[in-house]
């Protein structure tokens, strides 16, 4: 099974993003995800910074793939995705159906986790459209995305969000903000004060959920390790992780080594 390493999901200066991807050129991972999905504000990293790390990728045998946000709220958003699908190299996962629309016919790519494909219709015509790989929704239960992946047509890839905290949802509202009594509109980037995004834990201090700009993640990892073998019997090609800062190469490593079975 290959391994992909999903869109970095917090507010990280371009400094933090560069190093980290240059570690990720030598990690075993075989797909790496670029872009900001989270939040149109952040434009700390530009579209040509992300095509610049995206070919040292490319040039260390990884796959990239240009991804898009998960909430258009803006004109400017809508230019600034039709500039990523018009990048002229790279695969682009969609986040959002007005990506879909911008996709020049007869090229492919890919659904991303923020489309609600719930059913094998639904993937089918996407498939129509020129999709070539599906990242399952992190809210399908197995017997239901299984079933779906029973009728798929034979040619299309499947991803499954395999290690890491789950994007649970988004808001027009930014809960960051909100958290530190400011207006979205005159956030100061509160978000990228939180390295892996701000803990929200119940009354009794359990980890509960992660506050991040206008995204909620779960606070723990999903770990779907244990899993591999019906995953794979499902039809499932590629364990996706979900990037954070302290640790990752480890855990990555370890990850690799147990799909592999040396673990």
């Amino acid at each position: 099974m290959r391994i992909s390493i999903a869109p970095v999901p917090y507010f990280w200066d371009l400094t933090t993003i560069r190093q980290f991807y240059q570690t990720i050129e030598q990690l075993p991972v075989d797909i790496v995800y670029l872009g900001e999905t989270v939040c149109g504000k952040r434009r700390a990293v530009r579209l040509q910074d992300w095509l610049e790390i995206a070919r040292r990728l490319e040039d260390a045998g990884k796959e990239v793939v240009l991804s898009t946000l998960a909430l258009l709220e803006a004109e400017s958003e809508l230019a600034g995705l039709k500039r990523i699908v018009d990048n002229g190299k790279f695969l682009v996962e969609v986040n959002d159906i007005a990506a879909v629309n911008l996709i020049p016919e007869g090229s492919s790519f890919v659904i991303g986790p923020h489309i609600n494909v719930y059913n094998d219709r639904t993937l089918n015509f996407l498939h129509g459209l020129g999709a070539r790989r599906w990242i399952i929704p992190v809210e399908l239960q197995q017997q239901v995305f299984t079933d779906i992946l029973h009728n798929k047509p034979p040619q299309l890839e499947a991803e499954i969000t395999g290690f890491g905290r789950l994007a649970l949802a988004f808001s027009a509202r930014c809960f960051s903000a909100r958290t530190h009594d400011l207006a979205k509109d005159a956030c100061e980037f509160t978000c990228g004060g939180y390295t892996d995004g701000m803990l929200l834990e119940t009354r009794d201090q359990q980890p509960f959920l992660i506050i991040n700009g206008i995204q909620i993640q779960s606070a723990r990892a999903q770990n779907l390790l244990t899993h591999t073998t019906h995953l794979e019997q499902a039809g499932i090609n590629i364990f996706r992780i979900i990037p954070w800062l302290e640790g990752f190469a480890t855990a990555v490593n370890i990850i690799r080594d147990t799909l592999d079975r040396e673990l």
